[in-house]
């Protein structure tokens, strides 16, 4: 499986993005998955339901699934700092590609996600991993770059871009282990 991240700060327009590449990769013939960073208490879970009443009786896993769909929820007793390379191995084989987004202080190459808009610096400067940067703006970008610099706006030119350059992104897990 091919592997990026999507890094940047509020508003930039990150999911934006990923909702649009998704169809736009999957249009290739290619299977997609999303690795999301959340904040601490989200939940996909609601009152009264099966699932939701297993887990506040202190289930530690619970696994519902149809035919159409599987969904797993952990719970964890004490806050835990999992990495994007423990989401990653709970995948399914068969993916093409995934994408993550947030884990932004990962050591995943990825595509930078900035809009001048934000008032944010950008964080290509200091960020290695970052291979590209996404913008509505190129023109206002804060420091020269050699790296791509993609159009925000243009997801099928991303997709694109993903796809030619798609043997960078090749994740060999015993890489980060």
């Amino acid at each position: 499986m091919k592997v990026v991240g999507f890094a940047g700060y509020s508003g930039a327009g990150k999911t934006h993005l990923v909702e649009q590449l998704i169809p736009a990769l999957k249009l290739r013939g290619l299977r997609v998955s999303v690795v999301k960073h959340a904040h601490h208490n989200f939940d996909i879970d609601h009152p009264g339901k099966d699932t939701f009443r297993h887990r506040e009786a202190g289930a530690f896993e619970v696994v519902v699934a149809s035919d159409r769909r599987l969904a797993l929820m952990r719970e964890f007793e004490q806050p835990a700092r999992l990495s994007v390379h423990h989401l990653l191995a709970e995948l399914w084989d068969g993916v093409d590609w995934v994408l993550v987004e947030g884990f932004k202080e990962s050591n995943l190459l990825k595509i930078e996600v900035w809009r001048a808009e934000t008032g944010k610096d950008a964080r290509y400067p200091e960020d290695d991993f970052v291979v590209a940067i996404a913008t509505d703006s190129p023109d206002r970008l804060p420091q020269e770059t050699l790296r791509p610099v993609l159009d925000l706006n243009d997801p099928d030119a991303v997709a694109e871009w993903l796809v030619e350059n798609g043997d960078r992104f090749d994740y060999l897990p015993e890489k980060y282990a």
